[in-house]
């Protein structure tokens, strides 16, 4: 399956390198160009034990790739995962301007059914916005799935590859058989 992740941070990079892992083709996207050179150029950007060596090889492999372009990123994506940044607000409440402003840049590019999927560490209602921004200029057909991550740090590739649990939101039938 062709999957795209959109952030390299911690938990994207997880995320794509052990789909790759798993023998998915993966796309990360980020918009820091100096970091996508790098993991480009095989050179990973943070440290988690186990994650370089499954990243060299799919790197070289050809099932995980990175760009700084949202729409070649997406392009013959069937699932979009984003894994951005929710730092904490002035009031202590999860900032959701990165999720929803790439929602927002999604609604501007989809041309076709996508699931596009919560990872990022969301309140409860943030599904339903990420769905609206994207509904502001795209009038197709797309699902917007919750799933969050438990990775822990240090065990974080062991996390992915086994998890004790896996949590799946939506009511979307199509994109409940794609996550599957």
């Amino acid at each position: 399956m062709k999957i795209a992740v959109v952030g390299t941070g911690y938990v994207g990079l997880v995320t794509g390198t052990c789909f790759a892992e798993t023998g998915n083709q993966v796309t990360c996207i980020d918009i820091d160009k100096n970091k996508i050179n790098k993991l480009s150029n095989g050179q990973i950007t943070i440290y988690e034990p186990g994650l370089e060596k499954i990243f060299l090889r799919n790197l070289k492999e050809g099932r995980l790739q990175f760009t700084t372009e949202l729409a070649e990123g997406i392009k013959d994506a069937a699932i979009i995962f984003l894994a951005l940044p929710t730092p904490p607000g002035e009031d202590g409440s999860a900032d959701l301007k990165y999720i929803l402003g790439v929602a927002d840049d999604l609604g501007k590019i989809l041309t076709e059914y996508k699931v596009i999927v919560d990872k990022s560490t969301v309140p409860v209602g943030t599904a339903d916005k990420v769905k609206a921004a994207i509904a502001k200029n795209y009038k197709g057909d797309f699902a917007v799935v919750s799933n969050p991550e438990f990775l822990r740090e240090g065990v974080a590739v062991e996390d992915f590859m086994k998890p004790d649990r896996v949590v799946v939101g939506t009511s979307d039938e199509q994109a409940k058989k794609i996550m599957t």
